[in-house]
């Protein structure tokens, strides 16, 4: 159990996490699932051979499988007594487990002891009989360090361990172990603690250490610490020097942590969301000359922005977030005032912003351009309000030549100044014909200057099923992977019909490419065959052809030139 006892020099001072480490699972706060689930198995007898724990840093992982360990092994004051969800204490098992000097209880850190080798010491130590306690215990913390060939050579022994062999897992990177180790296992996820409770254990530890601490103090330690009761402690700590051991204040932790005060952090983002640039420019310049960080100032303001949103939408839920008088007060005026759309806005430009200030080399006047650009949208009206605005503007004066008609409904307004002005939109294309063939698409996406489609149609799609609506094909390798979508999406808008395009494994057609191709090469060997042409062939040797063309396409009359004078044909 913990102590209060002031330090001396032959007890050296302990820190905070070390001094109140819960002993029992009665002095655990935040993990009541677990708590309640490890007690009905101590009192069924229905006790794992392997417990995995995993949760976020500092929330009781390595102190639940050292109670865990003291449970096992307890045997009562009077040495008599069994496993328990209550350990004593102050047997000798339990004393031991305590001071981490068991013999039969090994606590190992994976992440300096990752290799098979340490694994098979382990496991050839599994097979001997404890020493002196009830059941071996083997605790293993970040076990998701251990590499592959050691997570292999344990999983036989978690299959099938010795009936007085226990594993007790840890870890923080839960998705690293492997399935095959998380089956074997009994799993507890500890979640964070929430910063009602943190703030409460933190007030009972300071009460016990004799030292008088704000209630917002503790409020903006506990949520410093992010749910973690390890780190609660230590910030703790640090604020307990900071005070001198005699008190701790709300303005001494912000200072501390770094913190913006929380009123002018407010009177900051109502500013800028107001479009008062000088404003939020002069309280920014006061804040950082009082020692604010520019980053720590842009999360402030998303915790703001986030906070606000939370209290216009679900009020009921604004006490999770730990919000002093001032903020919950100054928050609920300011969640009336902006809509929804502006504080969406607000964050992802703050977002944005946070990643500029991080990369800045001078962090201060990126900050100030994040609240100019800020301040400069925060007058600017919405998508929905611009769309009001059009649909709510009034029609254009008798005189005033109107826009040209559009087949979906007419042209748009735009409010520029004032004033309502006409914008003509474009006429919309006519709808194309429904495609008979598969050479009438090809032409149509040509027609509406798809070139990169119409040349993938022609070089990779063989057709497989051609008809109104619907086309199958299968792709040559080297197609656009989102081809057939594309061919879909363009076909229905520009025919006003719905077309499926599919892609097939069946062979299909030649492409419209191998079919010219094919013509053009049948055409050379119909060419060839002609005597004439085998008599030319014969009396040249070498020749090749290198064209043939319909002689009606290759007569100048056909062309529509004149024919040529006797003197200007070839001898």
């Amino acid at each position: 159990m913990s102590d209060a006892t002031p330090p001396t020099s032959a007890q050296p001072y302990r820190v905070l996490a070390r001094k109140y480490r819960p002993a029992t699972f009665a002095e655990m706060i935040g993990q009541e699932a677990l708590v309640r689930t490890l007690s009905n198995a101590f009192s069924s007898g229905r006790i794992a051979h392997a417990f995995m724990l995993t949760g976020v840093r500092g929330v009781g992982k390595t102190t639940t499988a050292r109670i865990i360990a003291r449970a096992l092994n307890c045997v009562g004051p009077d040495g008599k007594g069994g496993p328990t969800i209550s350990p004593c204490g102050v047997c000798a098992p339990c004393q031991d487990i305590a001071e981490d000097r068991h013999v039969d209880v090994l606590e190992i850190d994976a992440a300096s002891r990752a290799g098979i080798g340490e694994i098979r010491e382990l496991i050839d130590g599994i097979r001997y009989r404890p020493v002196s306690a009830r059941y071996k215990v083997y605790i293993l913390d970040e076990v998701h360090m251990l590499s592959n060939p050691a997570f292999n050579a344990l999983l036989k022994t978690l299959e099938e361990p010795p009936p007085d062999v226990k594993f007790v897992f840890a870890t923080t990177e839960i998705r690293k172990v492997p399935v095959t180790v998380l089956s074997r296992c009994q799993r507890f996820d500890l979640k964070r603690i929430s910063l009602t409770e943190l703030s409460d254990y933190l007030g009972g530890i300071a009460a016990r250490e004799g030292i008088e601490a704000e209630a917002g103090a503790l409020r903006l330690v506990a949520r410093g610490a992010e749910g973690s009761a390890r780190d609660a402690l230590s910030l703790l700590d640090r604020a307990i020097a900071l005070g001198g051991s005699t008190n701790i204040t709300e303005a001494g932790v912000a200072e501390m942590l770094g913190l913006a005060d929380r009123s002018q952090l407010i009177d900051l983002f109502q500013a800028a969301m107001e479009g008062r640039v000088a404003d939020a420019l002069g309280i920014v310049g006061s804040m950082y000359r009082s020692g604010a960080d520019p980053t720590q100032l842009v999360q402030d303001l998303l915790e703001l922005t986030h906070a606000v949103s939370r209290i216009k939408l679900a009020p009921e839920a604004a006490a999770d977030l730990g919000l002093s008088e001032v903020e919950a007060t100054r928050g609920k005026e300011l969640a009336e005032k902006l809509p929804v759309p502006s504080l969406t806005r607000a964050w992802q430009m703050l977002l944005k912003g946070l990643s500029e200030v991080q990369q800045a080399e001078s962090s201060l006047p990126a900050l100030e351009m994040v609240l100019i650009r800020l301040a400069h949208v925060a007058d600017m009206p919405t998508p929905g309000e611009l769309l009001r605005r059009l649909q709510a503007a009034p029609a254009p004066a008798s005189g005033a030549p109107a826009p040209p008609s559009r087949p979906n409904g007419g042209g748009a307004r735009a409010v520029a100044g004032g004033a309502t002005v006409a914008v003509a939109a474009p006429a919309a294309p006519a709808p194309a014909q429904m495609p008979a063939s598969f050479e009438a698409i090809v032409a149509l996406f040509a027609e509406r200057r798809e070139a990169l489609i119409q040349a993938q149609l022609e070089t990779y799609a063989h057709v497989v099923k051609l008809e109104p609506g619907r086309l199958e094909m299968r792709l040559d390798p080297g197609a656009q992977p989102d081809l057939a979508n594309r061919v879909g999406s363009l076909l229905s808008q520009w025919t006003g019909q719905r077309w499926i395009v599919s892609l097939s494994t069946s062979a299909g057609e030649m492409t419209l490419t191998e079919k010219r191709e094919a013509a053009e090469q049948d055409r050379f060997e119909r060419a060839r065959a002609l005597p004439i042409v085998q008599a030319v062939m014969s009396a040249f040797p070498g020749a090749e052809i290198v064209d043939v063309r319909d002689l009606d396409e290759a007569t100048p009359e056909a062309a529509g030139e004149p024919p040529p004078e006797e003197g200007d044909l070839d001898s």
